[in-house]
């Protein structure tokens, strides 16, 4: 049951993009896990420039060294 959440800066996204960039997140999870469509779930949160560090803080300092992709930047 793969769950992705993804959080990012705030974008202008309508619903026909969101279901898009949906569609392809599941189609690279089928791929790659071995899933099938219904098991998958995507969350899109977009969170404020200025909130960012709690995003950092929370949940990827702390995780760093089980990142499969880590950033390209630091806090």
């Amino acid at each position: 049951m793969p769950h992705v959440d993804i959080k990012c800066f705030p974008r202008d996204l309508n619903d026909e993009q969101k279901t898009a960039l949906a569609a392809d997140i599941t189609e690279v999870l089928i791929r790659h896990l071995n899933t099938k469509d219904r098991s998958v779930s995507v969350a899109l949160n977009q969170v404020q420039e200025s909130d960012w560090q709690q995003v950092w803080d929370n949940e990827i300092a702390p995780q760093m060294a089980t990142l499969i992709k880590k950033p390209g930047y630091s806090m």
